[in-house]
């Protein structure tokens, strides 16, 4: 993610599981790896898939339901990106901005999460 981070959520969970793609492309070829990076494909994609249904809520009820679905796929990025972090040295600092980046959006889901309640 640049330093210069985008304030558009759905723009902002898009490059995050894009990042996460272009990692699990780049890691070393082996089972752990490939598991590991199966799951934080489907968790990184998940945070802005939700999101986005979210935003075209069906009322505030769903709409907080999907955010608490963006929030918790995020908390499991960060978990999966932490085991690829153990277990992939020569990618530390890369492994390290994306669970960055997983835990400010948890923070900023649980933001607007609870500004609606």
């Amino acid at each position: 993610m640049p330093k210069n981070k985008t304030y558009d959520l759905e723009v902002r969970t898009f490059l995050f599981a894009r990042d996460c793609r272009f990692l699990v492309r780049d890691l070393k070829n082996t089972i752990s790896n490939n598991e590991d990076g199966k799951q934080l494909i489907r968790s990184s994609g998940s945070v802005g898939a939700n999101y986005i249904e979210g935003n075209e809520k069906l009322g505030d009820k769903d709409l907080k339901f999907r955010l608490k679905i963006s929030r918790k796929e995020a908390k499991e990025s960060e978990y999966w990106l932490k085991l690829l972090k153990a277990l992939n040295e020569q990618y530390q600092e890369r492994i390290q901005n994306l669970i960055e980046e997983a835990g400010e959006l948890r923070k900023i889901l649980s933001s607007i999460i609870n500004k609606l309640s």
